[in-house]
């Protein structure tokens, strides 16, 4: 058992993972009971009705054809007759596409990557997925398993993105570096850095700009954050984490699509799956860009932003709370 599970406890974590999967669970488990409901074996009509479960749960196409592939061949000798035996089928199978991501147990239990000090990780993404609060959360859980946090207020171009660091900062009794409206983002990442190597922080999480620009603008300013990063620490970021709503389902695919485009993105979060039935969209962006989703907000709380487990987030899709 690890630190944050006994600040936390793991059943409270798997509880508040349940609950936050409980729309998509409802839409999704309703579906697949339908689809075998009076069926004595597995057939064309439930696999089509099994791949409209999966279809409405945002799960992709792409990702959805591969896995109604893989249960094709599982069931083309042997005919499963429950519900018990179908969903555990499934439950394999799901987890096998999370499993074609590269996946780590970095920040198992908020745990840092070892090696190197301090972490740095750029946070990317739109406006209004949840970003500044996702940081927010990241630095009251990673100071709440005892670790030394230092935010970088770089969203410099909305003054309620960087009073909103403010307040999580001060809530979570962390130190922030923050500059007037409208300046360099480039240089609120360098002092943040500089900073936090200075006082020997352990992790340092640092805001972008949220606006959606065209790629190669984007590409330019954030190639520009990197750069001073690494006059720095020549090896930072060393993780650069794009954050997306998963409540957009297709939507959060083609902001990954832009932002992937734009900057080598190494990590995920996808915030906002407990006000969503789409929360297979999570298995759609892990398989198409082979990005790991390190973190899952399922909550409006710090302790519902989440360490990924592929394992407890399938169990999640087909346990009843």
């Amino acid at each position: 058992m690890g630190i944050f599970d006994k600040l936390f406890g793991k059943k409270e974590q798997q509880e508040s993972l349940e609950q936050g999967l409980q729309k998509t669970r409802e839409g999704f488990l309703g579906k697949i009971t339908k689809a075998i409901a009076g069926k004595s074996t597995v057939d064309e009509e439930v696999l089509d009705n099994i791949e409209d479960a999966l279809v409405s749960a945002d799960v992709g196409i792409q990702t959805t054809v591969q896995i109604i592939e893989q249960i094709e061949k599982r069931v083309a000798k042997d005919k499963y007759l429950n519900t018990a035996e179908l969903n555990s089928i499934l439950k394999e199978e799901i987890q096998n596409v999370l499993i074609t991501a590269p996946q780590d147990s970095s920040y198992e239990n908020y745990e840092l990557p070892a090696g190197h000090k301090p972490h740095v990780i750029l946070v990317v993404g739109v406006n209004g997925v949840g970003k500044t609060t996702t940081i927010g959360k990241l630095a009251h859980n990673f100071s709440k398993a005892g670790k030394s946090v230092l935010l970088g207020a770089g969203d410099t171009f909305r003054a309620a993105a960087v009073d909103q660091l403010t307040i999580w900062s001060e809530r979570s009794n962390v130190q922030i570096v923050k500059k007037e409206m409208g300046s360099d983002p480039a240089s609120v990442a360098f002092d943040t850095v500089t900073s936090g190597l200075a006082k020997n922080v352990d992790v340092i999480l640092i805001d972008t700009a949220g606006r959606l620009h065209n790629k190669a603008y984007l590409m330019d300013e954030l190639t520009k954050i990197k750069r001073v990063i690494q006059k720095v620490i020549p090896d930072a970021p060393h993780e650069v984490m794009l954050v997306l709503d998963g409540s957009t389902g297709q939507n959060a695919l083609e902001q990954a699509k832009h932002f992937t485009a734009a900057t080598d993105v190494t990590a995920l979060t996808i915030t906002k799956l407990d006000g969503t039935a789409k929360g297979g969209v999570v298995l759609a962006i892990a398989n198409q860009f082979k990005i790991p989703v390190k973190f899952i907000g399922v909550g409006e709380k710090a302790e519902d932003l989440l360490v990924f487990n592929k394992k407890d987030f399938v169990e999640g899709l087909f346990n009843n709370v």
